[in-house]
């Protein structure tokens, strides 16, 4: 039971992450109500449109018309995302993220070297890139090669060229940067960095509980966001933040837990 306590929001991500797959697939291959489409455009219960704002962005950008369903969808996961529940889509929903942790784990058990360092604001370069590129090319740019959409494909349709991508991003993770796609590159997540800047749910830092033992930076994707850290009390206020929880797991000193944006820590 202190393994499952331990790794609680790890598990829990996993479950999500792994239920969100079986269920497009059971919607793609049975014909299952509950969840059909992809991540980029999908359909709950055949009736609640969900998509993915950076997608419908980029179609607006082509030129052709946006289906109102497609409007809709991305309107619901930008109240979503915008007022509640921050970037949390990188580490909770979408697949690429295991593939991510995955190489991490790897990575740390095999103690290799991987100091190749860049801006993470590259990732809002490749954004506005993508856009761009769907103006002049008349396509979905950043769609046609997204690492999410060709793991999706691979998983619900079989294996094809897409998991060359997986594969890439596996091993440039694994020996060359740590998260270097999710942390780095992902246009993905700096789209949801920029709609979840004044979400309400927020990692909460105690700094009077706090010894500095330097753990949560150790298991931190956005480490650079844990700037208060033995320094002052209050909410992790960076975007960048995916709520990911594993700081909180980590924590001997309770230091760090889950709370809402404009709650206060009680003193005793």
């Amino acid at each position: 039971m202190k393994l499952i306590f331990r790794y609680r929001y790890l598990l829990f991500r996993r479950l999500l992450q792994i239920s969100l797959l079986v269920l497009f697939f059971g919607g793609n291959a049975f014909g299952w109500n509950v969840l059909k489409g992809n991540f980029s455009s999908a359909m709950l219960f055949s009736a609640i449109p969900l998509s993915d704002p950076y997608a419908v962005v980029q179609i607006m950008a082509t030129g052709f018309i946006v289906a109102a369903d497609a409007l809709i969808g991305a309107l619901i996961i930008l109240l979503l995302y915008g007022l509640v529940f921050g970037r949390m889509f990188c580490a909770w929903v979408c697949p690429m993220n295991m593939i991510s942790d995955l190489a991490i784990f790897i990575n740390l058990k095999l103690k290799l070297n991987n100091n190749l360092r860049f801006s993470r604001k590259i990732r809002y370069g490749i954004l506005a890139l993508g856009i761009i590129l769907s103006f002049f090319l008349s396509t979905p740019a950043f769609e046609a090669i997204s690492p999410v959409s060709a793991l999706h494909r691979g998983i619900i349709f079989g294996m094809g060229g897409g998991w060359a991508i997986i594969a890439a991003i596996f091993l440039f993770d694994l020996a060359v940067m740590r998260n270097g796609w999710c942390g780095h590159l992902c246009p993905i997540g700096a789209s949801y960095a920029l709609i979840g800047k004044f979400a309400l749910i927020k990692i909460r830092h105690d700094s009077e509980k706090c010894t500095d033992c330097g753990k949560c930076f150790e298991v931190c994707p956005e480490r650079h966001v844990l700037d208060i850290i033995n320094i002052k009390p209050g909410i992790i206020s960076s975007s960048e933040c995916t709520n990911c929880s594993r700081c909180i797991e980590v924590c001997d000193d309770n230091a760090l837990k889950i709370s809402l944006r404009n709650t206060m820590i009680r003193k005793k």
